[in-house]
């Protein structure tokens, strides 16, 4: 069984999207005190390419939840591989994902910085599916691109820790 990749989301278009996204959210924020947590290890390239179009003062901190091990379906189960390190106390911070589909990674993530004295909390998130959406309270304030529910790959999403790397997004086929 051969793996194939379809480009469903080019790069031009990521970089374009990322731009916009940039430009809203330095608007949203402007004057206040940004903190950028990045969901790992998804969401890093998205990130970090997003903070460059940031205001300078933005910092960033790093959570890191598993869910979905080796395959291709996101188990119920939680487990968080690294907590922030940061104080996030009376700041306004911006949750930063790869993909919100079924929601249980996100729901988690607020989950562990309930009680932490935020001064906010919003997501940011590259990719929304919101087909596969499970936990229904989980809606991301700023959307690079809604797509179906398809397994995606590439731009930081990974199918067994592979296809990271790939600077657009595509979605996995197999040959028989």
């Amino acid at each position: 069984m051969g793996e194939k990749i379809i480009t469903l989301i080019s790069q031009e278009s990521i970089e374009k999207r990322i731009a916009e996204l940039a430009k809203q959210i330095a608007a949203d924020y402007d004057g206040k005190n940004l903190f950028i947590i990045c969901g790992l290890k998804g969401a890093f390239i998205f990130a970090s390419d997003l903070m460059k179009l940031l205001p300078a003062e933005t910092e960033i901190g790093f959570m890191g939840v598993s869910s979905y091990g080796k395959g291709m379906k996101s188990s119920a189960q939680m487990e968080l591989v690294l907590d922030l390190q940061d104080s996030i106390e009376d700041r306004h911070v911006l949750l930063v994902e790869d993909i919100a589909d079924t929601g249980r990674s996100i729901s988690f993530f607020k989950k562990q910085l309930a009680g932490r004295g935020y001064a906010s909390l919003k997501l940011c998130t590259l990719l929304d599916k919101p087909d596969a959406r499970v936990v229904e309270d989980v809606l991301p304030d700023y959307i690079g691109f809604s797509i179906e529910n398809k397994f995606v790959v590439g731009y930081g999403l990974d199918f067994a820790q592979k296809y990271r790397g790939l600077p657009y997004v595509g979605y996995l086929t197999f040959d028989d």
